[in-house]
């Protein structure tokens, strides 16, 4: 039977600021939309004032406001929810099965997708945190912080006291890691055994903390999900500031450089509105236009670029990526009814006299697969994971386990795993997803994927009952195949890959005419 349990006096913890009311429902201690830190727009956050008497903490707090409307689309594929926005946006969640100071459970904290510029973190149903720490007995926390232009934009060449402007959205996170540090012990869980999992976006805030001196100490372990992006991609351009693109949104708003505050009390809308009108141009000439992390003193840039720092080095990462990532495209009518010479005319037309070898090494990489699927193979994330890890694999002391999803769903005649489809699985949510559920070997991996997150986040393995699960070395990415069948395989892709980043790319227009 269900059972909801919120009382005068309980579940109430005692934070570091003052007391928190939460509610229990089904034996889980969830408090949400709490307040973690404060900051006025472009500056660092800073702790909360503390209060006087118990706070409800019941309701999710405000999301960051998106440069753009969003509209909804792929509901079936991610289904998503929305949110209040307020650019006051700092505001995390706890799920919990014990508001003991002394049960010291894992940690995992959530790093939501979309970028660096849009997203939150109740965005997608899956991001629901309350199935993952039943399961694995864990303290599960997800939270909000300033994205776009509100978290990332660089107005330092126009005043000291925007120094940190380029990087206040990751300053958020490292506050909300402060919180967690500070008060985490009153909700069960162990502040020196915090795991920072994310994907996409989330995956890259992952990796981006770890090069952020600041962040140092305040979480132990990462998992990346499809969150690498290509060498430079992460706007590693120390030549460049913010002169050029803020100076535009300044003329844009009929201002000049002396009343460069005024776009500190704008409403944020006017902001956003010159922004999307003159950083298309600038982003064309190669020029800087934010929201992503800035290279300097507080964040030392892409580490394959730029080298691991060594407190980067020793912190275990578990990271992988998604067969399909970007094939939102419906899928193909009776694709496995094609022949091979069907597939073969139709790879010819994207790869021309490669088109035997691309369809032979994706057989050799991925048996069992429907060889159409050599047409959606992702390598704008699994390039640079690659690249990645190899780079890792240069310190003997780095711990890196590798994963690829590839599972297919049961959609129309089957659809190969696309960017977010692992999250229901990771979050032991596929009941909150549809198209998740196929048969019983959708259960047993869902309980193989939560269940090697929650070990990795335990103990710093990720473990799959009855698969040896070894970390990467240098030359070996010991890959788990994360499909009805888990197993590992060696190098799996790397010359499929090799391959298919040395063709030229096609537009999307152009895949689906392709595949369809």
């Amino acid at each position: 039977m269900d059972r909801f349990v919120c009382k005068e006096d309980y579940p109430v913890v005692e934070t570091k600021a003052g007391k928190l009311r939460g509610y229990v429902w089904n034996d889980t201690f969830i408090f949400k939309g709490i307040k973690y830190a404060d900051a006025e727009r472009f500056m660092r956050p800073r702790e909360i004032a503390p209060w006087e008497g118990v706070k409800d903490a019941q309701s999710y707090g405000y999301v960051c406001p998106l440069m753009e409307q969003d509209h909804p689309s792929m509901e079936l594929m991610v289904p998503h929810m929305y949110w209040p926005m307020d650019e006051h946006c700092q505001y995390l969640n706890v799920w919990t099965q014990s508001i003991d100071p002394q049960a010291k459970r894992p940690v995992m904290v959530w790093l939501h997708g979309g970028g660096f510029f849009a997203g939150s973190s109740i965005e997608q149903l899956a991001y629901d945190g309350e199935n993952m720490s039943k399961y694995g007995d864990v303290v599960v926390v997800s939270l909000n912080h300033r994205l776009n232009i509100l978290g990332y934009l660089d107005l330092s060449p126009f005043g000291e006291q925007y120094a940190e402007s380029a990087n206040v959205g990751s300053l958020d996170i490292i506050m909300a890691l402060r919180w967690i540090r500070d008060n985490i012990a009153g909700f069960g869980g162990d502040p020196d055994n915090v795991t920072l999992f994310g994907q996409s976006g989330g995956g890259a805030k992952v990796w981006t903390l770890m090069q952020m001196p600041e962040a140092d100490g305040l979480f132990h372990r990462g998992i990346v999900e499809s969150g690498v992006y290509a060498v430079g991609g992460m706007g590693d351009i120390e030549e460049q500031d913010g002169t050029q693109i803020v100076g535009a949104m300044l003329e844009e708003l009929g201002l000049t450089a002396a009343e460069v505050g005024k776009l500190e009390t704008l409403p944020y809308a006017a902001l956003a509105e010159a922004y999307r009108k003159v950083a298309p141009a600038i982003a064309a000439q190669g020029g800087y236009v934010g929201n992503k992390p800035h290279i300097g003193s507080l964040y030392a840039g892409d580490p394959v670029r730029h080298g691991f720092r060594e407190h980067a080095k020793q912190i275990p990462l578990l990271i992988g990526t998604a067969l399909g990532e970007f094939d939102f495209l419906p899928p193909v009518a009776k694709k496995w009814e094609l022949t091979r010479e069907q597939v073969l005319e139709k790879a010819g037309k994207r790869y021309g006299d490669k088109a035997e070898q691309v369809l032979a090494l994706f057989e050799q990489a991925y048996p069992g697969k429907c060889l159409l699927d050599a047409m959606v193979v992702d390598t704008v994330f699994r390039a640079p994971t690659i690249a990645f890890i190899r780079e890792r694999a240069k310190s003997a002391e780095s711990v890196t386990y590798s994963y690829q999803f590839t599972y297919e769903f049961p959609i129309y005649n089957g659809k190969v795993a696309w960017h977010c489809s692992e999250i229901p699985f990771v979050f032991h949510n596929i009941d909150k997803v549809p198209i998740c559920n196929k048969d019983e070997g959708s259960l047993r991996l869902q309980e193989q994927i939560c269940g090697a997150w929650i070990n990795f986040a335990r103990e710093g393995s990720p473990k799959i009952e009855g698969v040896e699960w070894p970390r990467c070395q240098a030359g070996d990415e010991a890959v788990m195949i994360l499909d009805e069948t888990c197993e590992i395989r060696h190098n799996v892709d790397h010359a499929l890959i090799e391959l298919l980043e040395s063709l030229p790319k096609p537009g999307e227009e152009e895949r689906g005419a392709v595949q369809h």
